[in-house]
């Protein structure tokens, strides 16, 4: 495999493969007439190997390390050889090697290949800030389009921190830096937010579990999570139906885009102790739905009850919403229906 198919191959430039080799020895075994290199099968493996590590967060250097060390292990495993003319890999070739230069650089959003197919064209830097450092990994390997990388970090962050530190300090930062690319770059970053949002939502159910027990008659009704008429963005209420769950509260998710009649027979048959409304652009966050929801009741006469109503997204900022809540977070909104379902059903009106 030449340089430049393998650069495309991996999502990265074929500069930051010159200078693994450079700075790592991360080279191909055989360079054909002593100046051109092809890539054998087995410098393909370790290439890869280097990716998914650094895409964990593994510095640079520990990472080229590793990745020859199991290859060496590999071929020793299967009594292979290195290719004739071939010496094995030498050591890291620097001693600042834990702060390598910036084109030795792990993988970054500046080694998504061009549209050409002929060569990788330097954009800038996903926007991350000050965050963890699991938010770079997941940059990475999102703007190399490694699907197995992605799903794998976000499993490890709800694994490692917790559904609702994941979704904060995680996912949402680096959803917003995609986001913030996107916007500043045309569509060109199109694919990489669907794919790490498919991830995102793929993680949530997986990790959200199934309540099997049936709860009493004398139970509060459960939390009903809807997005308004018009609204697709379903992501925070699929991590709020998955923190509620977590913590045993039976939930109702009814997704994006729910028309005001369905939203408000449902909330007739099941008397929920509360209602989400997610808004994400003030184009779709209305006030009389959320009001008409509030209002809507269910019992028998003189003992009628409604739900309380939950406000959620940046759609909603700015909006007087006199007797409905509107935590700023997640946690936030964890604490309040928890709290309001652990409280019991809602008072009767009059």
């Amino acid at each position: 495999m030449t340089t430049g198919g393998l650069a495309r191959r991996l999502g990265v430039s074929p500069t930051t493969l010159r200078s693994w080799d450079r700075r790592y020895g991360l080279g191909p075994a055989v360079r054909a007439d002593g100046r051109h290199r092809r890539w054998t099968p087995q410098d393909v493996a370790v290439l890869e190997a280097m990716c998914r590590l650094t895409s964990a967060g593994v510095p640079p250097a520990e990472a080229a390390r590793a990745a020859r060390e199991a290859a060496a292990g590999t071929v020793a495993a299967e009594g292979g050889t290195l290719p004739d003319g071939a010496s094995p890999a030498p050591a890291d070739r620097s001693p600042d090697e834990h702060a390598p230069a910036p084109e030795d650089r792990p993988p970054t959003a500046d080694d998504v290949p061009s549209g050409s197919g002929r060569r990788s064209q330097p954009v800038a830097t996903l926007p991350l800030g000050d965050v963890r450092q699991e938010c770079r990994g997941l940059a990475r390997a999102a703007v190399r389009l490694d699907a197995p990388a992605v799903d794998g970090q976000l499993t490890s962050a709800v694994r490692r921190y917790g559904l609702a530190v994941a979704w904060e300090e995680v996912m949402v930062p680096t959803l917003h830096a995609v986001g913030r690319k996107w916007a500043s770059s045309g569509d060109r970053y199109v694919e990489v937010e669907h794919m790490l949002s498919w991830h995102i939502s793929t993680v949530l159910r997986r990790v959200t579990p199934v309540s099997r027990t049936a709860l009493p008659d004398s139970a509060p009704g459960p939390v009903v999570l809807a997005c308004v008429p018009g609204e697709q963005h379903t992501l925070p209420l699929e991590a709020l139906n998955a923190a509620l769950t977590e913590r045993g509260m039976p939930t109702r998710m009814f997704g994006a885009a729910v028309p005001a009649e369905a939203l408000t027979a449902a909330v007739r048959r099941l008397g929920p102790a509360a209602v989400v409304l997610w808004a994400q652009a003030r184009s779709t966050a209305s006030l009389p739905l959320a009001r008409h929801v509030a209002a809507t009741q269910w019992g028998v006469r003189g003992a009628r009850r409604h739900p309380t109503v939950v406000l959620g997204g940046p759609g909603w900022a700015g909006r007087s919403a006199q007797g409905m809540l509107r935590p700023p977070s997640l946690n936030e909104a964890l604490s309040v229906l928890t709290a309001r379902w652990e409280s019991a059903a809602p008072g009767p009106v009059g």
